[in-house]
């Protein structure tokens, strides 16, 4: 396991890291990486969730 040393080392440099992104750098990987995100019915209970979500939807439309 690292040492405290070692652990605020890597938190400086992430931070410095992060304070010299610009800001439009960073709303832009945001953005991004929000658009990559799974569907949050998918990434929580899998496709069951979502085919009983469609065939609830089905049957209330009937």
């Amino acid at each position: 396991m690292a040492n405290g040393h070692d652990l605020i080392k890597y938190m400086t440099v992430e931070f410095v890291n992060y304070i010299e992104t610009p800001r439009d750098e960073r709303k832009a990987a945001k953005a991004t990486a929000k658009a990559a995100r799974e569907h949050w019915l998918s990434r929580w209970f899998g496709w069951g969730g979502a085919s009983l979500l469609l065939w609830w939807k089905g049957r209330t439309e009937r």
